[in-house]
């Protein structure tokens, strides 16, 4: 990884800051990502990152997360099992914002 940005504007309509990361992959180039959730699984830090454009971008990329002052540090998360736990881990949090927006629409539809 070699950077970490901000933004104020990601272009989704709502008034919120997101994080970007810039992953270096092996291959050196480099692919610019949105971090979608930083979250802890038995108590380890993991980090969701999305490619914000190019043919990756419906991905999904799970890491190891160690938030370091200076920079972050992400691991490939090599184990089969805690990999599962992760994913399983990261749809559970996207359901949970999927009903969190359908309680959002239904409170709006009612006032």
């Amino acid at each position: 990884m070699s950077e970490h940005k901000h933004t104020d504007d990601c272009g989704c309509g709502h008034d919120h800051e997101h994080d970007f990361i810039t992953l270096s992959l092996d291959d050196g180039t480099d692919l610019d990502c949105v971090v979608l959730a930083i979250f802890t699984v038995e108590e380890k830090e993991y980090i969701a990152l999305q490619p914000i454009e190019g043919e990756e971008d419906d991905n999904v990329f799970l890491y190891r997360f160690i938030d370091h002052e200076d920079e972050p540090e992400l691991l490939n998360i090599e184990d089969d099992d805690e990999f599962e736990a992760v994913a399983d881990a990261f749809e559970q949090i996207l359901d949970n914002l999927e009903f969190e927006e359908m309680l959002d629409e239904d409170t709006e539809e009612g006032e």
